[in-house]
């Protein structure tokens, strides 16, 4: 059976499409989620699975969301990992103010150790300034960043082309790091 359709169905209470639909998402899930746990340090908290499962639960319990396909389902779950990311570094950092360095680490894939708990506050902050700024950049830095797609499928994903999704995240990646080092001075 399709992916959409089964996702369609699970949203909508269907035990047996959820069954079906676990493993076929399953593992693309997992592989987004250790891209941004991966590298962790010995301070990681957070751990894989968690994330895969607090993603999926949030994915599939909300009403309000349908999905066009198999790749859009995966962007709105790198959306959904974002949030929990962030999070769960706003929770830890509640409880540590550290110093006010900032570093840039806009790879493919981050890791997640108390170091970077820091990081991952200011990053979505930052996104969210260039939101306002240029929409579209600021979701191709969420679905590089924390969805681990790569230039084709987000090209396919916005109806854009792969050359645009170059240009526009060469174009967040120096906007992102002007803002981040502005703040950091400011601070």
């Amino acid at each position: 059976m399709d992916v959409t359709v089964l996702l369609e169905e699970a949203r909508s209470g269907s035990e047996e499409a959820l069954h079906q639909l676990v493993p076929m998402v399953y593992d693309e899930l997992r592989r987004i989620a250790s891209q941004h746990l991966r590298s962790a340090g010995p301070g990681q908290t957070m751990l894989t699975t968690d994330l895969v499962h607090e993603s999926f639960l949030k994915l599939i319990g909300s009403r309000n969301l349908s999905w066009r396909n198999r790749l859009h389902f995966f962007s709105i779950a790198a959306t959904a990992m974002r949030q929990i990311i962030v999070d769960h570094a706003r929770a830890r950092r509640a409880g540590k103010r550290g110093g006010n360095s900032v570093r840039l680490p806009l790879e493919d894939g981050m890791p997640i150790d108390d170091q970077s708990l820091d990081e991952i506050a200011e990053i979505d902050e930052a996104l969210s300034a260039l939101e306002k700024v240029d929409a579209r950049s600021a979701r191709i830095v969420e679905f590089r960043f924390f969805g681990g797609l790569t230039n084709e499928e987000i090209a396919e994903l916005l109806s854009i082309s792969t050359r645009t999704v170059i240009r526009d995240w060469e174009f967040a990646r120096a906007w992102l790091y002007r803002f981040l080092n502005s703040n950091s001075r400011s601070s």
